[in-house]
């Protein structure tokens, strides 16, 4: 009997040991992938995002009215929001599915585009893959969402959080919240799990463009 409840202890502290360090290569493990695939993201952005005011250089009329259409797994703008910290910038990518948020916030398809008039939807981790949305439930209404495309640097507002269910898709409806209603202005919509470490519901925080600063031609 005290040689099977040693075996039992003894397997129960390998288990253990073995769920630690599985938590630990979530946590952080699975950073260092986003990160490389970031520097990779951002690195594509950089021929492409002159600052606010410059121009493009490189590309002609013709395309830049074609960088609307982004491939699964490419980078669409950059994402700055001011309230989470100098650092906080990332590549947001087209798409996301299971390996698109892997590398980052990821870009709803079928949403707008960045400045367009219906609804910028990203999504992003909260605890896992470096974790881009752990603190947006920090965000405030009037606090900045910077997006930087390819053709201009939008600036949008926060205007109101909300918790929902996941099965709650009106969110990222072309209103938020009204699916169906024809949208006349252009939002922002952040999504990521609630509460951390656990997928039960969703957190969701709006915005609205507030400011466009084109680049010249």
């Amino acid at each position: 009997m005290r040689a099977m409840l040693r075996a039992v202890g003894e397997t129960s502290i390998t288990a253990g040991l073995i769920l630690m360090l599985f938590c630990a290569y979530l946590l952080w493990g699975t950073g260092s992938y986003t990160e490389n695939q970031q520097l990779r993201l951002q690195r594509e952005l950089a021929g492409d995002l002159p600052p606010a005011g410059e121009s493009a250089r490189g590309k002609t009329d013709g395309e830049r009215s074609r960088l609307g259409k982004i491939r699964l797994g490419r980078a669409v703008a950059m994402l700055r929001i001011p309230r989470l910290g100098r650092d906080f910038r990332y590549a947001v990518v087209e798409g996301a599915g299971v390996e698109e948020l892997k590398k980052g916030p990821g870009h709803y398809p079928d949403s707008a585009m960045p400045g367009e008039i219906g609804n910028f939807v990203v999504s992003g981790h909260r605890t896992t893959y470096g974790a881009p949305f752990n603190e947006i439930d920090k965000l405030k209404s009037g606090d900045e969402i910077i997006v930087d495309a390819r053709e201009a640097r939008y600036t949008y507002r926060v205007v109101s959080q909300d918790i929902v269910q996941p099965d709650e898709i009106d969110v990222v409806a072309p209103v938020p919240g009204r699916p169906g209603m024809r949208p006349t202005s252009p939002f922002i919509t952040l999504t990521t799990c609630h509460p951390k470490y656990s997928a039960a519901q969703r957190l969701i925080v709006y915005g609205m463009l507030n400011k466009t600063e084109p680049r010249k031609e």
